[in-house]
């Protein structure tokens, strides 16, 4: 089982489009919005470099990209 968290910011509209992904297949994982929490941001800056979301982070490593988090998702979420 892979350890998830994504990274993301309300207005962000590539998050927004991961979102709408995650909705569709109904996949819950733990989100942290770096919009509302500046250690978010400091996480997410020490796990991948980068400030970027979204960001999904699987087993401590950063992914990034909305559409490279879709396919990794479809990949991984199969029905």
């Amino acid at each position: 089982m892979n350890e998830l968290t994504l990274y993301f910011s309300p207005s962000c509209p590539f998050c927004r489009k991961v979102f709408n992904f995650m909705q569709s297949r109904k996949i819950n994982i733990p989100l942290k919005d770096v919009s509302l929490e500046s250690s978010y941001r400091d996480e997410l800056m020490n796990i991948g470099g980068k400030t970027q979301v979204p960001c999904l982070i699987i087993n401590g490593e950063a992914l990034y990209e909305s559409d490279d988090i879709i396919q990794w998702l479809e990949t991984n979420f199969r029905d």
